[in-house]
């Protein structure tokens, strides 16, 4: 896609912030690298290398961890916070400066856990220092707790998942105080996210079998992750001592720039005083992803445009719709109207859609067009 059809295309088009992952460098190293790119990139590297240092009184060289290309880890979990919030505010920046598409120009922005983090700063409800400090200062906790816990991918290979039957089985072998374990994300209506300490992820695995059919299954996954989103951090006091840093950073106090769909509501719910309440929420409770792209699909967006290093789960999860869709409609059906079809009525008549099942609006998944945006800045890169 062209400058100048990306430009044309931002009032149709959505940012999609990514999260904290395992790897978190992406293609930052050949931004920073990049002679006309690299400034605005060490820039915004640097500012976040200081709120660091200010958070928890201890240096940290983001830049020469992004060019000397070293990945992030657990045990660095607030360098890779602080790294993937600087890259994202420093894409944006770029886009503007060199490009001339800014961020408020769009129709909506959503993010995906800690992506939700950036869409606010970029929407100017807060500055970075106001919403990175807290979650700095209280990372060590974090990664205290995630020692001994399990992420879990529950799944479907058939019908809609029962998921207040898993949070019911969560909380019954919680009950068992062999372990706290619950859902952190609700990804799509066959996959949740869960997260359980000690031996609980495994009497899940055992349990489920008695309690879901046979087309339910566990996966575990082989890294380590923190474990926010989930009543784990209560055990810390994690949220109420976020609450109560948050009462009084700066800002707040003002409507997002461009609705924000929150991962916490599933909607486009912050106004101009509750972001703190939402942030409350964000810290301990589910995140609603698929509520979020239930609403993307829903709106005039025809274009999301993928902010940070290397995103990966809102581009998987879309991607895995799209190409469910198309299998489940084998290219024609529905009384006889193909894919395209169906979806170009949706898409082009915004009236018809409200008499419509609302989960005709899935129809328009195959049909999003994606933009991820380090390799769309690199592809259009000025000459230095």
């Amino acid at each position: 896609m062209t400058e100048s059809e990306l430009n044309a295309r931002m009032d149709s088009a959505a940012f999609a912030f990514r999260g904290y992952n395992v790897t978190n460098l992406g293609r930052t190293p050949e931004l920073l690298e990049h002679p006309a790119y690299g400034p605005i990139v060490e820039k915004h590297l640097k500012e976040a290398a200081e709120i660091y240092t200010a958070a928890t009184m201890q240096r940290v060289d983001l830049v020469k961890r992004v060019r000397l290309r070293e990945e992030t880890s657990l045990e660095t979990y607030a360098e890779a916070v602080s790294l993937i919030v600087s890259v994202e505010l420093a894409q944006l920046e770029l886009l503007k400066e060199f490009f001339g598409i800014e961020f408020t120009h769009a129709s909506r922005a959503f993010g995906y856990s800690l992506g939700e983090i950036s869409a606010l700063i970029a929407a100017e409800v807060y500055q970075p220092e106001a919403l990175l400090t807290p979650i700095l200062q209280l990372s060590d906790d974090c990664v205290e707790l995630a020692q001994n816990v399990t992420m879990g991918i529950v799944f479907s290979r058939g019908p809609e998942l029962n998921v207040p039957q898993i949070d019911k089985l969560c909380v019954e072998i919680t009950a068992r105080n062999q372990g706290t374990i619950c859902v952190s994300s609700h990804i799509a209506p066959n996959t949740v996210l869960i997260l359980g300490q000690g031996r609980s992820i495994d009497l899940f695995r055992e349990t489920m079998k008695e309690r879901f059919n046979r087309e339910v299954h566990l996966k575990k996954n082989p890294d380590q992750w923190p474990p926010i989103h989930t009543a784990i951090l209560r055990q810390r006091a994690v949220p109420d001592r976020a609450s109560v840093m948050l009462e009084t950073v700066p800002g707040g106090l003002q409507a997002p720039t461009i609705p924000i769909i929150s991962c916490v509501s599933g909607t486009e719910s912050y106004n101009d005083y509750n972001s703190r309440q939402t942030l409350y929420d964000w810290i301990d409770h589910p995140q609603k992803l698929w509520s979020v792209i239930e609403r993307i699909l829903a709106t005039d967006v025809h274009t999301l445009i993928h902010v940070g290093p290397d995103p990966n789960i809102i581009p998987a999860t879309l991607n895995r719709l799209s190409m469910n869709i198309e299998t489940q409609l084998n290219v024609r059906s529905i009384s006889g109207f193909g894919l395209r079809a169906v979806s170009s009525i949706v898409q082009s008549r915004p009236w018809l859609s409200k008499y419509l099942s609302k989960n005709a609006s899935l129809l328009r998944a195959p049909l999003l067009e994606h933009v991820v945006l380090e390799d769309w800045l690199l592809d259009n890169a000025p000459d230095a």
